[in-house]
């Protein structure tokens, strides 16, 4: 299996406040994107190359509960939690054969829709991020040319992620096993800090790095 930064997540007690937390970052504006069925939540989108993208996502206030846990932790997020960058997902081409010291990490994959589209993604049964975050996602589209295609051009594209987490060499085990490949910078910290990520996204005002509101 091959796998490449996909797309990244930002996690919001509600769309408009996650999405006042990206422009204020970035000087642009997200599009709609729809309802997350299956997860009880929805989003809004930022094409931020032909195939990478990112996500505001947050729980649907119309939605059913789902009956299990959601993803992305968020059944977890306090109704006034800031919105943060929660994690990244990365894009493979055979999610079934990922190893399962991985799998152990990271959760099943799920079969997942969105309006059209449909994916498997993983999804770790208690719902929490895998390595709180620092770990990705994994996610295999069902169709082609890949969704951010259709998306509207802002003028942002991903430069890196950079990803400080106390065990780096376990966060790379995951990659290495997955073979990924891509703009993930790893670093580490110390044994009682808590993980978090930073993206640097070149947009019309510029390259600006989108923050993590708890710092």
């Amino acid at each position: 299996m091959n796998s490449t930064l996909d797309h990244l997540a930002i996690v919001a007690p509600d769309l408009d406040t996650g999405c006042a937390f990206v422009t204020h970052a970035l000087g642009v504006d997200l599009q709609s994107g729809g309802a997350h069925p299956r997860m009880g939540t929805h989003n809004r989108l930022l094409r931020l190359g032909p195939d990478v993208y990112l996500e505001v996502i947050a729980i649907d206030p119309a939605a059913q509960r789902p009956g299990r846990p959601r993803w992305f932790g968020m059944d977890d997020l306090d109704f006034d939690a800031p919105p943060h960058l929660a994690t990244w997902v990365a894009r493979t081409d055979d999610i079934q054969a990922m190893p399962d010291a991985c799998r152990n990490i990271v959760g099943n994959p799920e079969p997942m829709t969105r309006g059209t589209l449909s994916w498997q993604i993983t999804i770790p049964a208690d719902g929490i991020l895998p390595l709180n975050g620092s770990a990705p996602t994994l996610i295999q589209w069902s169709q082609t040319p890949h969704p951010a295609s259709a998306m509207l051009d802002r003028g942002c594209t991903l430069i890196a992620l950079e990803v400080f987490d106390p065990d780096p060499e376990k966060v790379q085990a995951i990659l290495t096993a997955i073979n990924f490949s891509g703009p993930v910078h790893l670093h580490g910290l110390p044994a009682t800090a808590k993980p978090y990520s930073l993206a640097h996204i070149q947009t019309p005002h510029g390259l600006k790095t989108l923050p993590v509101s708890n710092l």
